[in-house]
């Protein structure tokens, strides 16, 4: 027999044992064997042909023998599906075994995920590898996932006055007080998967990504579970993944969808279905826990949502070629600050069983997957599409997107104008998806109108000046008209308060509204506001009653897309007398004001009181043209404000926080009452009062003045702040005038204080003491500012 023959042989026995070895059917075996057999023999037969016959049944052969061994690599290779079970933080285990899979070379061809199990598998299909997606969840601050934050820059002026005022929020419907479906509605996590899945965002079918895929999700009004293999990608995972009571229930084609691992936490038939041979699956999932194990109420949530599957898992668990159980029974579905250690149990947990997953592999090539690329985050917007809605325009929609079609945004751009709509809480549900087209993508935006519209709000506060108050708010949306909103604030404790305020957004075009509040309080003021106190040479200061209500008609809009502008008329009544002499008339001022208004503000700081980053402008310009004129001597006059700063974190959580603010008056003299003045922390500066380190409330008074302030900000600990402040400034009549206003500093002052961020407000106490005087001031706050 020639070498050729014998390689023909060889070549036949290989294919065979290949076949044996890679596990196919004993049925093909026997008909490969008969096949292999046939054409050895067929191959002998015609050994004694002619030259050219030869060559072309060599060449027949040849083709032959290579479409068995391509048949018999691609075609018999078993498939490999991947199985990953919810169990919320626990899932971080998952990671840890994707990475010991590829290290042990295996590629797997499905993928199959319930709960976080759906979030890791759904990233891997997309074609992350284990070390990106590691990542990507390092990098996820899982307090802000778990709370939906949105931006502080994200919401206009209004609703960051609602989020820094009010300590808790409650639906009012009907007269009755309501509970929040969920903590959070999941926008953050799902802008954050919308981003990082922009690679296959065209693709429908989860069949089609680079790994098929398939998640589960339960219909919250029927029980059943609902297979999840095509549309919206990140959709599918947030549906998959949103825990009762932790995340709102997701809408997809109609069905109202919660996390899947209520019915099936283990979608192991389903991946047969799809063509696995071969399944890998990863448990994460608690047992049962006895009654002295439920402490809590996490732990009674997740009892219930295992109580259908876990007696399932005992035949999935059997039907379970690689079973991968991790060791983190000491961790909770919460447990997020633990994901490195829980991420090691993964790894250790597979390495348990790396040579079963060795066996797996193509030894001669051991698959690598490699990193994915991302695709620009470029995005040609040719249209905006939304779903018809009752209470809001397509104006207000596209005001709050801040980008118009037929413009080039990127995904920041795009998540920016999404959590601008979210940040106004109008609407329970937020999806978005692309239509690719020649010219660039449809934006097609899917919300749905928060049928609440009405709510209570309730706040607490104490300061040295107005005391104690507790806030109690009714808003109602849709008041009137369509993008209105209409709230009222009533304040009650030491000094009766009230804020009433009506607005109608309109997006790029101009808003209009409309304000009144009242405030007052007692306390002693210095001579320089009081005629009585300057007509007494005895008197240093008394005591006054000040009240003070004021109503405005204001537009305004934005300018360049983020300088707040605008202005309009207001009119405001001062009352304000003092029992201090009895021989003199005790009311010194009670007139009413008319006057003009415009103003201009930015503000980009991450957060109102303990800002790490961003700055912002204030400018306020203010005529006074016509009084009632109590006292007899009113000319018109103005009054000019401007306040900047700016804050930048200078190390790990130390801050450093410039701030410089400055106003004066022009015209004729202006009324004293409208002074600025100086003094005091902690307080809602109303009018013209400004606070000053160093100084008691209301103790310096003047017509013009500058101050410069420097904040040195450590947060300790979580939420626990340290801060040393100092302040500077000139004050006095028409200052700018000359060049009193640069020159030494007249006033001075320091602080030292304490500060914790809580649910009811920042609660501060300070230290303030001043070289000028001979005593220094302790200050305490409770609370947001109102």
């Amino acid at each position: 027999m020639s070498l050729f023959q014998l390689f023909v042989s060889s070549s036949l026995q290989k294919i065979f044992f290949s076949n044996t070895k890679k596990g196919a059917s004993r049925g093909a075996l026997f008909f490969q064997e008969k096949i292999d057999f046939s054409a050895s023999r067929l191959f002998t037969s015609i050994w004694g042909l002619n030259r050219i016959s030869k060559q072309l049944v060599y060449s027949l052969i040849t083709i032959f023998i290579f479409s068995q061994i391509t048949f018999a690599q691609e075609q018999k290779k078993p498939k490999i599906g991947l199985v990953l079970s919810g169990g919320g933080a626990k899932g971080f285990a998952h990671i840890g075994v994707l990475k010991v899979l590829e290290e042990a070379g295996v590629k797997v061809d499905y993928i199959g995920g319930t709960s976080m199990g759906a979030v890791i598998g759904g990233l891997y299909a997309t074609g992350y590898n284990a070390a990106q997606i590691d990542s990507i969840f390092q990098e996820t601050d899982f307090n802000k996932l778990i709370n939906d934050f949105i931006p502080r820059s994200s919401k206009n002026f209004y609703e960051r006055r609602n989020e820094e005022l009010y300590a808790l929020v409650l639906p009012f419907n009907k007269f009755k007080i309501g509970i929040p479906e969920a903590l959070s509605k999941g926008m953050y996590n799902y802008n954050l998967l919308s981003r990082i899945t922009r690679n296959v965002r065209d693709i429908k079918d989860f069949n089609q990504l680079p790994t098929p895929f398939l998640c589960i999700g339960t219909n919250i009004e029927t029980g059943k579970e609902v297979l999840l293999n095509k549309g919206n990608l990140a959709q599918a995972m947030i549906a998959s993944s949103a825990f009762p009571s932790l995340f709102s229930p997701v809408e997809i084609d109609g069905q109202i969808l919660v996390d899947g691992g209520v019915v099936n936490n283990y979608p192991i038939e389903e991946i047969r279905k799809l063509g696995a041979d071969i399944i890998i699956g990863v448990d994460v999932q608690n047992d049962l826990l006895d009654r002295h194990q439920l402490k809590d109420a996490t732990k009674i949530l997740v009892q219930i949502t295992n109580l259908q599957s876990i007696e399932r898992m005992k035949k999935n668990v059997a039907d379970t070629d690689v079973y991968i159980k991790p060791d983190i029974t000491q961790y909770g579905v919460i447990s997020f600050d633990k994901g490195k250690e829980i991420i090691t149990k993964g790894e250790e947990a597979a390495f348990g069983v790396f040579e079963q997953l060795r066996q797996l592999t193509d030894e001669s090539n051991p698959y690598k997957k490699p990193r994915l690329i991302l695709r620009s985050d470029s995005l040609q917007i040719r249209a905006i599409n939304t779903n018809r809605l009752e209470d809001y325009t397509k104006e207000y929609i596209s005001g709050k997107l801040r980008f118009k079609p037929r413009t080039n945004i990127s995904y920041n751009d795009l998540l920016k104008g999404i959590n601008n709509i979210n940040a106004t809480q109008n609407f329970s549900s937020i999806s978005y998806s692309f239509e690719p087209n020649k010219e660039g993508v449809d934006l097609n935006l899917s919300l749905k109108e928060n049928p609440t519209k009405t709510y209570l709000k309730f706040g607490l506060h104490y300061d040295n000046l107005f005391k104690s108050g507790v806030l109690v708010n009714l808003t109602r949306k849709k008041a009137l008209l369509k993008n209105d909103i209409a709230s009222l604030d009533i304040i009650l404790g030491d000094n009766f308060r009230y804020n009433l305020d009506y607005y109608i957004e309109n997006g790029f075009n101009l808003s209009i509204g409309f304000k009144s509040h009242y405030n007052q309080f007692n306390r002693n003021i210095g001579k320089e506001i009081s005629t009585i106190a300057a007509a007494s040479p005895l008197l240093n200061s008394i005591n006054v009653d000040f009240s003070d209500l004021t109503n405005q008609l204001y537009f305004q809009s934005l300018f360049v897309q983020k300088f707040l502008v605008g202005g309009g008329a207001e009119l405001k009544f001062l009352k304000i007398k003092s029992e201090t002499l009895a021989d003199v008339n005790p009311t010194i001022d009670k007139s009413s004001y008319l006057s003009l208004f415009a103003y201009m503000k930015f503000d980009s700081f991450d957060n109102k009181y303990f800002p790490k980053k961003g700055w912002y402008f204030s400018g306020d310009l203010q005529s006074y043209l016509i009084s009632s004129d109590y006292a007899g001597n009113f000319q018109p006059f103005s009054i000019a404000k401007g306040d900047f700063g700016v804050v930048a974190t200078v190390f790990d959580h130390a801050t450093v926080k410039f701030q410089t603010d400055a106003g004066f008056s022009f015209g004729q003299e202006s009324v004293p009452y409208f002074n600025f003045i100086l003094g005091g922390y902690g307080y809602n500066p109303l009018n013209g009062f400004k606070y000053l380190y160093g100084y008691d409330y209301l103790s310096i008074v003047a017509n013009s003045y500058i101050k410069s302030t420097v904040t040195l900000d450590y947060e300790f600990y979580k939420k626990n702040h340290v801060n040393f402040s100092a302040n500077y400034a000139n004050a006095g009549n028409r200052i700018f005038e000359s060049v009193e206003w640069v020159s030494f500093p007249k006033y001075s002052g320091y602080a030292v204080g304490y500060g914790l961020e809580t649910v009811i407000g920042p609660i501060e106490i300070k230290y303030s003491w001043s070289p000028e005087l001979p005593k220094g001031f302790t200050w305490f706050s409770i609370g947001f500012i109102f």
